[in-house]
């Protein structure tokens, strides 16, 4: 005969169970993806202009950096395979490949892995709570990385990140900043948001948004591999290419094109929002 109370409190257990175990709504990010570029095109294909750091929340010893670098120093040897590192390389031209790493015993999800066309960079995004390392481990391109879901958004904590830049032309990011990303999937279509904090060059958090379309192919050039070649002929190796102060002859450049202030094109918090068009609009008067 059945026992109709044990019946009832062993089914009780097994749906608080399911209520309290792990959330299986998750999505699967898996396939491969290739970004739009609606969105900030001049800046992520052809690059940026010259002497324009315009909506940038850079702070004064950021800006100095910026106006003595001079565009040949990717030329030298030792910067031409320089690789974007995580906080800025979803904003060009690549392939993203991503996939999952799953505990063989249990299925549970021990990483999100992916895989970067441009340099050719592996990342591990880790989801089993591993703590972060301190900060004398070694910083790398693609930074130290732990996730965690949302509800259906992926959210990801890097540190121990190289220093790169927030800009490709010459606005330097430090190996200080903190990056947090959002990856969200609707259907066929990935939005990826990313909130930079650089306590050395930024006055405030750097936000960044791209859009991914998944590939139903496999296609593609996944393999870059980046070569040393001659490209400065002639050129002093002792010398780093560089402007010193008030000599980059590009500063006015980029204003003068957009018929802007040059105090515009230097950046600086101000710059990012609706309310420095009304300053603009005074200045021209």
């Amino acid at each position: 005969m059945v026992d109709r109370a044990k019946l009832s409190s062993s089914l009780l257990l097994f749906c608080s169970a399911l209520m309290t175990g792990p959330v299986f709504a998750q999505l699967d990010l898996s396939g491969t993806w290739t970004p739009q570029y609606q969105e900030d095109l001049d800046e992520r294909i052809p690059g940026p202009a010259l002497v324009d750091y315009l909506g940038i929340p850079i702070n004064a010893a950021a800006r100095q950096w910026a106006l003595s670098y001079d565009e040949d120093r990717l030329g030298l040897p030792e910067h031409q395979c320089q690789v974007h590192t995580a906080a800025y390389i979803y904003r060009g031209p690549l392939q993203l490949r991503i996939w999952e790493e799953r505990d063989p015993q249990t299925q549970d999800l021990v990483a999100i892995r992916q895989y970067t066309s441009t340099y050719e960079q592996n990342r591990t995004i880790y989801m089993d709570g591993r703590p972060h390392p301190p900060e004398y481990a070694a910083h790398t391109w693609m930074g130290f990385s732990t996730g965690k879901w949302e509800g259906n958004i992926l959210t990801v904590y890097t540190t121990h990140l190289k220093q790169g830049w927030h800009r490709r032309n010459g606005i330097p990011s430090s190996d200080k900043i903190t990056l947090v990303e959002h990856f969200i999937r609707h259907d066929n279509h990935l939005t990826h948001v990313s909130v930079v904090t650089d306590p050395i060059y930024l006055t405030e958090p750097l936000i960044k948004s791209e859009d991914y379309l998944l590939n139903a192919s496999s296609g593609g050039n996944w393999l870059w591999p980046c070569e040393y070649v001659e490209e400065l002929p002639g050129h002093d190796n002792t010398k780093v290419p560089s402007f010193m102060p008030g000599e980059n002859p590009f500063t006015h450049e980029f204003a003068d094109n957009h018929h802007i202030p040059v105090d515009a094109a230097l950046g600086g918090a101000e710059t990012m929002y609706p309310e420095y068009m009304k300053k603009l609009k005074s200045t021209a008067k």
